[in-house]
């Protein structure tokens, strides 16, 4: 991966934070795959695109307010790894954080996998938390 990358990660971010979900998902591959089956929280399972904005709309819809919080985005080759805080607050008021670590994977311009993990598959585990079908498909 390249700065460009990182900077692809930041801006889907950045958008899904102010409102704009349309525009977080310009540059996923139609057979993205989110795997949360090393995750807790939400539902674990791999997703696809589809499924994988539900899923997500479904949380946020729960929250009167849902911020993800990218607190670095690390270059690591073909990866992006995304610590993050996220930070939501429920309809009487009480605030919540969680945090973990995604990792974006990219290919030919376009987000192909995000991967939410615990924090033991952060670099230089993350070698060790791929999703072989995708990787097969766009090697």
């Amino acid at each position: 991966m390249s700065q460009e990358n990182v900077e692809i990660v930041r801006a889907a971010i950045d958008a899904f934070n102010r409102g704009d979900v349309d525009a977080a998902f310009k540059d996923v591959i139609p057979e993205f795959e989110y795997d949360q089956t090393r995750a807790v929280g939400m539902d674990r399972g791999v997703f696809n695109l589809e499924q994988f904005r539900s899923l997500l709309a479904t949380f946020t819809d729960s929250w009167e307010s849902f911020t993800i919080g990218a607190d670095e985005l690390i270059d690591a080759g073909e990866d992006v790894v995304m610590p993050f805080t996220n930070a939501a607050r429920g309809r009487d008021g009480i605030e919540v954080q969680a945090r973990g670590i995604w990792v974006w994977t990219k290919w030919d311009q376009a987000v192909a996998m995000a991967r939410a993990t615990d924090f033991g598959c952060a670099p230089p585990f993350t070698r060790g938390c791929r999703t072989k079908g995708l990787r097969d498909k766009h090697p």
